[in-house]
C-alpha cells in the first residue's frame, strides 16, 4: 500500500482502500452512485469554500427536472464522483504500470484535484448559460466554462490562502482544459496520458462521462448498462496514450451510444428544450436590469451566480422585469412554447447543412403576413457520438492483449456490421410562442422543407388541439 502523498492516499481499488486505509484525517461522503467517497485535507480545503459549495445550486441537467422530476442532482455530487473516479483510474494505471510510467504522488494529487474542480466554472442551468444565453447578449464572446474554471481555481487559492504549490495548480488547470485543444492544455508534454483521465480531448473517453452518464440515467429512471469499471480495469498506457483492450470495443461503443441516447431522450427532449428556450428569453430580457452577463468577467462576482437567478426574477416587483417574470410564470403554469413540428435533415444534406433560422420559416408562409419573427422559435439540434459525423472508435487506440506493446486503430471492416453507418443526426424543430399560431407555423415549416429539399419531408402531424390553440 502506498504512503500518504501530500493530502492524497494510494488506493488500488475502492474496496482495498476502504478496508485498510487510516481515515483519521479523511472525511467520507456517501454517494448514491459510487458509495463512500473519501476526501483528505487538501481536497477538503477546496470543497469547504463558498465557491465550491455553489455547485449545490447548479442542477446537473439544467431544466430537465421539469420533465424528469428525479433529475434534481447537482454539479456538486457530479464533481465528487469525477474526483473519485479520477483517483480510481490513476491508481489502476499505477497498479498495473506504475514503475514504467513513473506515476508519483504529484500525478495522483493533480489528477484527483482536476476531477474535483473541473466544473467549478459552470454557469446557471447547465450548458444553457454558455451555449444559448451568452451568444444572445455577447455576440462574438469566446467564453467557456472550462476557462472560467481555470480562473476560479486561481481565485479560490488566493481568496482562501490555500497552501499549495504553483506547479500543482498549473497542472490542474491544464487538465481542466485538456479537452478544449488550447495551448494551455498542451504546455506540459511529459506524461500526456494523465490529461486523458478527466477531460479527454483525444477520443472523449474520460471519467467525466463515466460519472454523468451513469448518474443522469439513474436520476431520469433510464436503464444504463455502461460498464465503466470494465473499461478502467482494461486500460493500459502505450506510447504515452491510454489504450484499451480490443475485445472491449463494443463496451466502449456502448458508452458513446448511451450518451447519444441521453441527448435524444433527455438533454434535447422537445419539452425540455421548450422550457430552455423560455428561460433563455427570460434571462435575455432581464439582462439589462440584472447585468447577468457582466458576472463572467470577474470570478469574485461570478461565483454568486447560480440557478436561483430564476427565483430572483420571479419574486421581483420591478416593472423592468415584468416580461421575464411573465415567462417564468408561464413555465410554472405549464403554458409553454408549443412544439409544432420537426424533421431530421437527410443524410446526404448533412455535409453542407446550414442552421435553419426564424426568417426561413416566416418567409415560407403563403397566406399573408400572419407570422412575425418574434412569434417563432427554431431549434437546430445536433446529436452525435462525440466525434461529429465520424465513428468515435476511429480515435481510440487498442491493444490485442496484455502481453502486447503495440497499439492500433480499428478499421471499419473489423467492426461489427450491426453498428450504424452514420454517426450524427441533425434535427430541426420549430416552436410557437403563441398557441393560436401553431397551425400557421407548422404549415410554413412544411413549406420550407418543400422549398429546401424539393419534396415534403416526413414530419409529425400537428395535433388538432394545438392547431385550435387548446
Amino acid at each position: 500500500m502506498g504512503a500518504h502523498c501530500n493530502g492524497d492516499v494510494s488506493l488500488p481499488s475502492i474496496h482495498s482502500f476502504a478496508s485498510s486505509q487510516d481515515f483519521r484525517f479523511s472525511k467520507h461522503i456517501h454517494d448514491n452512485v459510487h458509495g463512500n467517497i473519501y476526501l483528505d485535507p487538501l481536497f477538503l480545503k477546496f470543497m469547504d469554500t463558498e465557491q465550491f459549495q455553489r455547485l449545490r445550486d447548479l442542477k446537473q441537467l439544467g431544466l430537465a427536472h421539469m420533465v424528469y422530476p428525479g433529475a434534481v442532482h447537482s454539479r456538486f455530487e457530479h464533481s465528487l464522483g469525477v474526483y473519485w473516479l479520477a483517483g480510481e483510474a490513476i491508481h489502476k494505471l499505477k497498479t498495473h504500470q506504475g514503475f514504467e510510467l513513473g506515476i508519483d504522488c504529484f500525478d495522483i494529487r493533480t489528477v484527483k484535484l482536476a476531477g474535483l474542480l473541473h466544473d467549478i466554472g459552470h454557469g446557471p442551468y447547465s450548458h444553457l448559460f454558455e451555449r444559448e444565453f451568452l451568444p444572445r447578449v455577447h455576440g462574438g464572446c469566446k467564453w467557456s466554462h472550462e476557462q472560467m474554471s481555470v480562473k476560479m481555481v486561481d481565485y479560490i487559492v488566493d481568496e482562501h490562502h490555500i497552501d499549495i504549490d504553483s506547479e500543482t495548480i498549473k497542472r490542474v488547470k491544464e487538465m481542466i482544459v485538456a479537452s478544449c485543444g488550447t495551448s494551455q492544455a498542451k504546455s506540459s508534454r511529459e506524461k500526456h496520458f494523465l490529461y486523458d483521465i478527466v477531460a479527454n480531448g483525444r477520443n472523449g473517453i474520460d471519467v467525466d462521462k463515466f460519472d454523468y452518464i451513469v448518474r443522469d440515467c439513474r436520476a431520469c429512471g433510464l436503464g444504463c448498462n455502461v460498464e465503466f469499471q470494465r473499461i478502467m480495469e482494461s486500460m493500459r498506457v502505450l506510447g504515452d496514450e491510454i489504450c484499451y483492450r480490443y475485445k472491449d470495443y463494443l463496451t466502449i461503443y456502448k458508452l458513446f451510444a448511451t450518451r447519444a441516447d441521453l441527448y435524444r431522450t433527455v438533454y434535447t427532449h422537445a419539452k425540455v428544450k421548450a422550457i430552455d428556450l423560455m428561460v433563455v428569453d427570460a434571462l435575455v430580457k432581464a439582462n439589462d436590469s440584472l447585468e447577468i452577463s457582466s458576472y463572467i468577467d470577474d470570478p469574485a462576482q461570478y461565483w454568486k451566480l447560480d440557478d436561483t437567478i430564476i427565483k430572483t426574477i420571479e419574486t421581483s416587483s420591478g416593472q423592468e422585469l415584468r416580461e421575464s417574470r411573465d415567462l417564468i410564470l408561464r413555465i410554472r403554469r405549464r403554458d409553454l412554447y408549443q412544439f409544432c413540428n420537426e424533421y431530421a435533415v437527410p443524410r446526404d444534406k448533412l455535409e453542407n447543412f446550414k442552421d435553419v433560422t426564424v426568417q426561413d420559416i416566416v418567409c415560407s408562409q403563403k397566406n399573408g403576413a400572419i407570422l412575425r419573427e418574434e412569434d417563432v422559435v427554431v431549434d437546430n439540434v445536433k446529436i452525435d457520438l462525440t466525434r461529429g459525423k465520424h465513428n468515435p472508435l476511429e480515435s481510440v487506440r487498442f491493444f490485442q492483449d496484455y502481453e502486447s506493446d503495440q497499439k492500433f486503430s480499428i478499421s471499419d471492416d473489423r467492426i461489427s456490421h450491426l453498428l450504424p453507418t452514420s454517426y450524427q443526426d441533425m434535427i430541426v424543430r420549430v416552436y410557437s410562442k403563441k398557441p393560436e399560431l401553431v397551425g400557421a407555423i407548422s404549415e410554413a415549416f412544411e413549406n420550407f422543407q418543400v422549398r429546401t429539399y424539393g419534396i415534403k419531408a416526413q414530419v409529425h402531424a400537428t395535433p388538432e388541439k394545438k392547431i385550435r390553440g387548446r
